[in-house]
């Protein structure tokens, strides 16, 4: 496997550009199979998600093609196959929207039960039971959520706990019903109104966006579009956090800032030195102290960042608690952390950080997307090589990291293994 050497302490400088978002590119992927034209994706990142997805869309008969380097275009009229298998989805959590959509356009659909990073239970009954509220017959059999209807029909929704996931689904699947379905409350996550704002291009009729309730009135086709996503807010913050970590001048663009307000935030609790324009964030050399996180759903601090910050509170002056409410597993990069030094405690869902503790490089395992940024930023201000292994998790969500490190003079080099 390969790995990547980060051989600290050093500095950043000089800008580097986001790429579009992985987190909204897989859904809207997911939503090309309820189209009948050609969809053109712009921007594409060339991350293994995104690879995994167009493998699963070809097995459901899409015809995808490489127009040019990030352009794709999507032809969805010959679909062959209902059936997500356990082969394709078992790597990717977000694999599961394609059940709406097939369940709309098909009316039967049956998809493997998920995979993706440990960290956590992720169960996917609201996505269930509320297509079961929409006229769909579900079963569980074999490891495969089978779903039938005679055709889905608009009604309420209210969802119990805001899931991105399940507001996609639900999305989607209420374009192609009878009637109009009210999503109450949805998730408000960015990627959630890029979604919408997709669907609307394909023909779908959609109000709310941006809100807790969304309205869908059902249209009985949608065509093709061309689109570019936004950018990927996580990728965004890891990038501001490690510019800080080292104490460096250095700037994020491409990205809406106003997608991480929380995180700004916070860093700015920290005392972070920051120059926010509208589609950047420039930050600069600052002594930063600790502070108290508590993940929370859109517009909270985001669990996706939960990693990086509390990497960052190791250099920070004091103590930060960082607790996590969304899954009860995220904090298994905390014994890596602590391999190269870190002042880490464990007590139940929160983690407390004695800040300011030098870091040594190590040896260090990536265990699941974010935690291995988190000891790449580690391995960043640490004396010494830091060997980031495992780094497979890395190539799901972050495109380029080496060479966009490379860019900012950081000794960041994939080593390839065997």
């Amino acid at each position: 496997m390969d790995k990547l050497c980060v051989n600290g302490p050093t500095q950043l400088k000089g800008e580097v550009h986001i790429s579009k978002a992985k987190n909204a590119y897989l859904p809207l992927m997911a939503a090309t199979l309820l189209a009948t034209d050609k969809v053109t994706f712009t921007e594409v990142p060339g991350l293994r998600d995104i690879r995994t997805m167009h493998r699963l869309l070809e097995h459901h008969g899409v015809e995808i093609k490489e127009e040019g380097e990030g352009v794709f275009t999507y032809d969805c009229q010959k679909l062959k196959s209902e059936e997500a298998p356990y082969e394709l989805v078992k790597t990717m959590r977000a694999s599961i929207c394609v059940l709406g959509p097939l369940l709309a356009r098909f009316k039967k659909a049956k998809v493997s039960l998920p995979g993706g990073c440990a960290i956590g239970t992720r169960p996917i009954d609201l996505h269930l039971k509320n297509l079961e509220k929409m006229g769909a017959k579900i079963e569980i059999e074999g490891g495969y959520v089978i779903a039938t209807t005679e055709g889905l029909k608009g009604t309420k929704l209210a969802l119990d706990f805001p899931s991105v996931g399940a507001t996609e689904n639900l999305m989607m699947a209420a374009c192609l019903a009878e009637g109009e379905t009210i999503i109450e409350n949805a998730a408000l996550e960015p990627e959630i109104t890029d979604l919408g704002n997709f669907l609307v291009k394909l023909g779908a009729k959609i109000e709310g966006l941006d809100t807790k309730t969304i309205k869908i009135q059902g249209v009985s086709s949608l065509g093709g579009t061309t689109y570019s996503a936004i950018g990927d807010r996580i990728e965004a913050a890891t990038y501001i956090i490690a510019g800080l970590m080292t104490k460096s001048e250095m700037t994020v663009k491409g990205f809406d800032p106003i997608h991480i307000d929380a995180v700004i935030e916070k860093l700015a609790e920290m005392e972070a030195k920051m120059e926010i324009g509208h589609d950047y964030v420039k930050v600069f050399p600052s002594e930063l102290v600790g502070t108290d996180i508590d993940t929370a759903p859109y517009p909270g601090f985001p669990t996706d960042v939960q990693a990086q910050i509390l990497a960052l509170s190791t250099q920070a002056k004091g103590l930060s608690i960082i607790t996590e409410h969304i899954f009860e597993n995220r904090f298994m990069h905390v014994p890596e952390l602590q391999r190269m030094g870190a002042g880490i405690t464990i007590k139940g869902n929160s983690a407390i950080v004695k800040g300011g503790k030098p870091l040594k490089g190590a040896p260090v395992m990536c265990t699941d997307l974010r935690a291995s940024a988190a000891l790449v930023l580690a391995g960043l201000c640490a004396e010494g090589v830091t060997e980031v292994r495992r780094i497979y998790h890395l190539d799901r969500g972050y495109e380029k990291l080496d060479k966009k490190f490379a860019g900012l003079s950081a000794p960041v080099e994939r080593v390839q293994g065997d």
